[in-house]
């Protein structure tokens, strides 16, 4: 019997084990995720790394499945990663305001849904205090920031805002989100690092090298260690 063969044989079964169990993780149970933007401000920073929960939103088929499954539907209030309509193969990150069939009405930044006003002084973040009115002569980034609406979310479909919502590309701009884009919401800051914005990156292997290094150097000094281990509300 060859025994070095079946020492690597033994390693070989056991890699391929680790690598679907970790692809069928990611797949449907657990993915992590970075914030790139400052559209969750302040609830969510730049730099936050969290874990998003993939099977909290996943399909039942029974009554039975629902009672023992960790599952449940969307609710207004979550955080979510979905697909971004306009090009799927970005991820954005925000707060679900409207439910299928809800009224969604923005009146000089007051949030209604279905003619009650929502309290979301918790979360909500404004950085201006300018008031822009309804009107087709603004450019679309202000048109509907602060006066939107009625809008009635469509069956099937979910309308999500940014908590930083002054500074946020979100459902008042593009629409809601198909519920098949949505991947899972968000329960986990497991680790915050001072980092640059969107679009900032170092080409080549040389680039990511000198990233990785950065990161390394300054990980003592710019990790927000208070914010490690914080539950997403």
């Amino acid at each position: 019997m060859d025994v070095s063969r079946s020492l690597l044989r033994e390693y070989l079964e056991a890699l391929l084990i680790a690598v679907i169990f970790a692809t069928f993780a990611r797949t449907y149970t657990i993915q992590a995720f970075k914030i790139p933007t400052g559209s969750m401000e302040e609830n969510l920073l730049i730099g936050d790394h969290i874990l998003v929960n993939k099977f909290v939103f996943g399909p039942t088929t029974a009554s039975v499945e629902d009672m023992l499954l960790p599952t449940s539907p969307v609710r207004r209030g979550d955080v979510v990663v979905f697909k971004f309509p306009e090009g799927p193969e970005r991820d954005f990150i925000k707060r679900c305001i409207g439910l299928p069939g809800d009224v969604v009405e923005i009146n000089d930044k007051v949030i209604s849904v279905n003619g009650e006003e929502i309290d979301d002084a918790a979360y909500t973040y404004h950085t201006d205090r300018q008031v822009y009115p309804r009107s087709v002569f603004l450019h679309e980034s202000y048109r509907d920031r602060d006066n939107f609406g009625p809008y009635t979310v469509p069956d099937g479909h979910y309308f999500f805002l940014g908590d930083n919502r002054d500074n946020s590309n979100d459902s008042r701009f593009w629409g809601p989100v198909p519920g098949e884009f949505i991947k899972g919401r968000a329960f986990l800051i497991y680790w915050s690092f001072e980092s640059e914005r969107e679009g900032v990156d170092w080409p080549g292997y040389r680039g990511k090298a000198r990233q990785l290094a950065n990161v390394f150097l300054r990980f003592f000094t710019d990790t927000r260690w208070e914010r490690s281990f914080r539950v997403v509300r």
